[in-house]
């Protein structure tokens, strides 16, 4: 059966056409979603009821399940003959499930022109050894957020630009009492400090792994992004208890004038800006993460899902049809307020950026600059050996170089096996 081309259905798709084509009878496909954050249960079948309506003959059934059990039950189901059609992944896990043979490659399927329309950091999402396996679906990234009572107390015109802006005015703050630990970070062991870690590294136009695989995080930018972190612990800017906090502790922090500067996901923007849930709402600045001077203009860390269609479905060309709708910039742009979309376009529509648009501009450019995460098929094995050298190092038991240098010898070994 002919593969619908990806440009095709999303067009068709976005003007609310019936697409031409093949006729089903009375197909079902089965989904798999997550249910927690992002898109929420109810806008998943908002979505697929726009699609029921416009393929009559095609019937989505939808499973939800927490994030923590999504992985596993994609994993339990590729070996059975009644699993799923269509998946919802994690960015970390992609590798995996393309090694495994759990996602189908959708390379041939997806046009120039939609590669184009959508960010160039979303489609790392999807990506692993040059191919796609799927559709970005959910977009996120860290952002960078500020405190502008305080920048502008303590004499500053405008935010930092740069990390090393971060530092000049984080050290003008503490020395004139505005804040004691102007910057928080999500520096647990656990996958946030990674994520946080990732933000630096891309500014510091380091990289996880060569073409070959072979990690070199352990050297250039990813060396100089841990001696960044280290130093502002050392410098007093940061709170020191940073080294145990997860992102909802950064946005408690932040939120109650605790700290002038912050990483965390865009949904810190509308809690730090509700009066019930933040002491300084009214005032909360944000951008996508920074630079460094003669190196990069802005930094980020792909937080995003995906959408895929199983290798193992009887019904491929209608699952794929699904996924295009499911992306479309239709749906994206009527459920913007959710998650930010994957389409450029959308972030000069006016109906999805009113009411939000340094949020939307902050996304924007660090949605152009975000990186991946090491896109290994161990993802998780590789995150923990990272997780303890870069919290040896914070914590002053190893040098940066010692930490980074143990994390790359153990990352070798483990994909080596």
């Amino acid at each position: 059966m002919l593969r619908l081309s990806a440009a095709t259905a999303l067009v068709a798709s976005s003007l609310g056409l019936g697409m031409a084509g093949p006729a089903w009878a009375e197909t079902t496909i089965n989904a798999l979603y997550m249910s927690q954050a992002s898109y929420n249960e109810a806008d998943v079948r908002s979505m697929t009821e726009a699609f029921e309506k416009a393929n009559p003959d095609v019937k989505v059934n939808l499973e939800f399940v927490p994030y923590e059990g999504l992985r596993d039950k994609t994993l339990l189901a590729s070996s059975s003959s009644q699993g799923y059609d269509v998946v919802l992944f994690d960015v970390i896990w992609t590798a995996e499930y393309a090694k495994r043979g759990i996602l189908a490659d959708e390379t041939d399927n997806i046009s120039a022109k939609v590669k184009d329309e959508i960010f160039p950091g979303a489609w790392t999402t999807v990506e692993y050894n040059g191919h796609y396996y799927g559709m970005p679906w959910t977009n996120s990234s860290k952002l960078f957020f500020y405190n502008k009572e305080m920048v502008e107390k303590a004499g500053f015109d405008h935010a930092p630009q740069t990390w090393s802006e971060l530092v000049e005015q984080a050290k003008a703050m503490k020395e004139q009492g505005i804040v004691e630990y102007p910057i928080v970070w999500s520096w647990a062991q656990a996958e946030a400090v990674i994520c946080d870690y990732t933000v630096l590294l891309d500014a510091f136009d380091g990289k996880f792994l060569d073409k070959d695989g072979a990690p070199v995080f352990q050297e250039d930018g990813g060396l100089e992004a841990l001696k960044f972190m280290v130093s502002t612990l050392d410098d007093g800017i940061t709170n020191p208890n940073s080294t145990e906090y997860l992102e909802e502790d950064v946005r408690r922090v932040f939120s109650s004038g605790q700290a002038a500067f912050a990483l965390n996901w865009p949904y810190m923007y509308n809690l730090a800006n509700d009066p019930k849930e933040s002491d300084i709402s009214g005032k909360v600045g944000v951008m996508a993460p920074l630079g460094v001077k003669d190196r990069t203009e802005a930094s980020g860390v792909n937080g995003s899902m995906g959408l895929g269609v199983t290798a193992n479905t009887d019904n491929a060309d209608i699952a794929w049809k699904y996924v295009q709708h499911m992306s479309s910039p239709e749906m994206q742009n009527s459920h913007a307020e959710r998650s930010l979309p994957i389409w450029k376009a959308s972030f000069e529509n006016s109906e999805v950026i009113s009411g939000r648009e340094d949020l939307m501009k902050a996304a924007s450019n660090a949605f152009t600059a975000m990186i991946a995460r090491p896109t290994l098929p161990n993802y998780q094995e590789a995150s923990n050996i990272l997780q303890v050298s870069i919290q040896e190092a914070l914590l002053g038991a190893s040098s940066p170089e010692d930490a980074l240098g143990s994390a790359a010898d153990q990352l070798k070994s483990l994909t080596d096996q």
